[in-house]
């Protein structure tokens, strides 16, 4: 199931988005522009629902500070019907633009218009201001693009697909180099070591995260909520 995060001001409009999205969508609320974007930094969403009359950050500003960092389909929802909102909206990165009152089979009708259009989660890999394209062999951290050669994207990819999974030496090598070539095990280590130094050097983090477990392989941790 897909998720939408909602970002509303107004709890009313979030419990009643919520009511009409639940069954097919599961809805992640939030009325705190901060809240909703650490969120993003944490966690993957399939799509925005965005207000834009909101206090302190308004939707036009929260769609560009989300354009700043990620990929991911926004929907602006406002009462606001002049053209020259819309366009703003659009302007400035939203996929869509609802107004409200809206009419719960439209906004779902255009919720799945948007996520057939730009299918994002197929392709695209979102870690703590991580991206990783798969359709263009492309990784970057906070817009700067980081160059690694095709084993360090492919082990990198296998990684962030399957978090928090223990890959044993012999499986990366399978995996990435194919059954059919012959290499050892420092190979792995000195790919996973050119990997670390690379993504280190871009600012992230990437001690806290792509870790040995001694005797068996790598794995690359996300931390589970209880």
């Amino acid at each position: 199931m897909k998720t939408l995060l909602l970002i509303d001001d107004e709890p009313r409009m979030l419990e009643l988005l919520t009511l009409y999205l639940e069954p097919s969508f599961q809805c992640i609320a939030m009325s705190a522009v901060s809240d909703a974007l650490n969120y993003l930094e944490e966690e993957h969403v399939d799509l925005v629902l965005l207000d834009i009359m909101m206090p302190n950050m308004d939707g036009w500003q929260v769609c560009q500070e989300i354009r700043k960092f990620w990929d991911v389909p926004v929907i602006m929802l406002t009462a606001k019907g002049e053209q020259a909102d819309i366009v703003k909206g659009l302007t400035i990165g939203a996929d869509d633009y609802i107004l409200k009152p809206f009419d719960e089979e439209e906004l779902l009708a255009r919720i799945h218009a948007v996520l057939r259009r730009t299918k994002t989660e197929e392709t695209i890999i979102f870690f703590e201001g991580l991206r990783l394209n798969k359709d263009s062999i492309e990784v970057s951290f906070e817009q700067q693009t980081i160059a690694l050669t095709p084993k360090e994207f492919a082990m990198l990819a296998l990684l962030l697909d399957y978090q928090n999974k223990v890959f044993s030496r012999e499986h990366l090598m399978n995996t990435v180099w194919g059954y059919n070539v012959t290499i050892d095990d420092r190979t792995i280590d000195s790919h996973v070591r050119n990997l670390r130094e690379k993504l280190r050097k871009s600012g992230f983090q990437v001690d806290d995260y792509l870790q040995t477990v001694w005797g068996i392989g790598y794995k690359w941790h996300k931390a589970t909520c209880n």
